[in-house]
Parts: C-alpha cells; sequence; structure tokens
C-alpha cells in the first residue's frame, strides 16, 4: 500500500504536474507541469523534471539529475514531443535524458527496471530497451536503440543511429560507430566485436546448449568466408527454429543507418 504523498516545502510542483500516491519529493526539486510521476516515485533533492515527461512508479531520482529538457539538437523548435520512462526505474547523479523530435518520431523512450548511474546521458529519439545498465558517464547520441538486458560500461560513448542488441556489452570508454549483435560484446576506442557475453548469458540461466549453440553460430557468422548476407541465410538453414539464433539474425537482417560490428582482422596490429 502506498504510503502518503510528500513534497518538501522548498521543492516547486508546478500546476498540472500529475503525482502518483506515495510520491516523495525532496528539497529544492521542481517538477514542471507537463510531468506525470507514478505512485511512490521518489526525487531524492535537487532533481528537475520538464516537459511532457511520464516516469513510472516507483522510480528513484537522485541530485542534479535534469529529466525531460529540450533536445540537444539545433534543429527542434519546440515540437509537442514526450520523454517516457518506465516503472523501477534507478537515475542517479547528473543524469540528463531528452525528449524527441520531429526528426525521430517524437518520442524518447527508456523501458522497465533500467539503471542509469552518475552523469548518463539518454539524448533525443532514443529507445532503451527493459533491463538495460547504463554506468557512470555512458553517452547515447540521438535515434540510438538499446535492448533488453544490454549493459553499458563507463564513459562509453555510442554514436547516432547505432543500435545495441539485447544482452549486449559495451566495455568502458569504447566507442560505438556500429550496431553490436544481440549477445555480442564490444570494445576499443572504435569499438571492434570482442566475442560474445558468455557471462552475462550465464548469469540469466542460458543453458550450456543453448551458449554452445550461439558460439557456433558466431563463428559461422564472421568466418573469412563469403558475404556477411550468404553467412546469414547459411546460418538461418543450419539453425532453423533456434530462437536466440534467429534473434541474432533478425536483428542483422533489420539493418539501420549503421554497419554491423565486427571482430578486428587478426592481420592487423
Amino acid at each position: 500500500m502506498s504510503a502518503e504523498t510528500s513534497i518538501h516545502p522548498t521543492a516547486i510542483v508546478e500546476p498540472g504536474a500529475k503525482l502518483g500516491a506515495g510520491v516523495k519529493i525532496g528539497p529544492f526539486c521542481m517538477v514542471g507541469s507537463g510531468v506525470e510521476l507514478g505512485d511512490d516515485g521518489e526525487l531524492v533533492s535537487h532533481v528537475v523534471l520538464a516537459g511532457r515527461t511520464s516516469i513510472g512508479p516507483r522510480a528513484k531520482i537522485f541530485p542534479f539529475a535534469s529529466i525531460g529538457h529540450q533536445p540537444q539538437d539545433l534543429k527542434f523548435h519546440g515540437e509537442p514531443s514526450t520523454l517516457t520512462i518506465g516503472a523501477d526505474c534507478m537515475i542517479r547523479e547528473s543524469v540528463t535524458m531528452n525528449p524527441g523530435t520531429e526528426g525521430g518520431g517524437l518520442a524518447t523512450t527508456v523501458g522497465d527496471k533500467c539503471v542509469f548511474l552518475t552523469g548518463a546521458h539518454v539524448a533525443h529519439d532514443c529507445k532503451v530497451g527493459s533491463n538495460v545498465i547504463f554506468s557512470n558517464n555512458v553517452m547515447l547520441a540521438g535515434h540510438c536503440t538499446v535492448q533488453d538486458f544490454a549493459i553499458i560500461g563507463g564513459g562509453a560513448a555510442v554514436h547516432q543511429y547505432c543500435r545495441i542488441g539485447a544482452h549486449a556489452f559495451i566495455g568502458g570508454l569504447s566507442g560505438v560507430e556500429n550496431d553490436v549483435i544481440p549477445y555480442g560484446i564490444a570494445l576499443g576506442n572504435r569499438a571492434h566485436l570482442a566475442g560474445l557475453n558468455i557471462v552475462g548469458l550465464k548469469r540469466r540461466g542460458f543453458s550450456r546448449e543453448v551458449i554452445h549453440d550461439i558460439r557456433k553460430a558466431y563463428r559461422l557468422l564472421f568466418a573469412d568466408e563469403g558475404t556477411l548476407q550468404e553467412r546469414v541465410e547459411d546460418v538461418a538453414g543450419t539453425f532453423d527454429g533456434h530462437g536466440v539464433v534467429q534473434e541474432i539474425l533478425a536483428f542483422i537482417r533489420e539493418g539501420g543507418s549503421r554497419s554491423i560490428c565486427t571482430p578486428r582482422d587478426a592481420h592487423e596490429g
């Protein structure tokens, strides 16, 4: 059962803001008129929620987070865009999240049970799934997609329009310029694919048999023979009906504005 809503006397909640049951708003926070904050949400202190921003229940947001201010896009001219954040998210100190723009469908979305550590940034028109973790100072440029259970290490930067697949892991300080397949690991200043996120797969209960199949499919997908498209079709036939492998293939087939991140050439450096 939700506790009574509590608003510190130094906080400002503008008329029109919608607060759920049991919300706690700490000192020196500001909640704009277009904001919706779900049941049992907590703003610790010095948090600013602005714009057409909707936050699901049980969010906890820490000092100096700036959520919902206008996008950092010079083409933005005040169009009625939104930022939607799901349930049970933790947003730590100095995190910034921006709503969408006309060029990206006017919406930025974040799923449930996500964690954004200090200084992380979610830019305009991004689509972030559920159970995603952004470590400190992660920089997500505009129009990016980050699928469920992805983890992005501290200080990593993701180029605009990139896609990060489900269960992928991005190493700290990496510069991601291309799409990272589901279950993949990307590392480096100009990130390359460095294998599969085996540790993450084990932690989330994937069986040894499934992990073995993903490894085999990975080796076939990034072999030297043929084109990537040819290898995708070969793997599709070999693993017909295998849900996890088909998920990887669907990601590659879907394509996007960026190329697929591939392993580094063994003959380089």
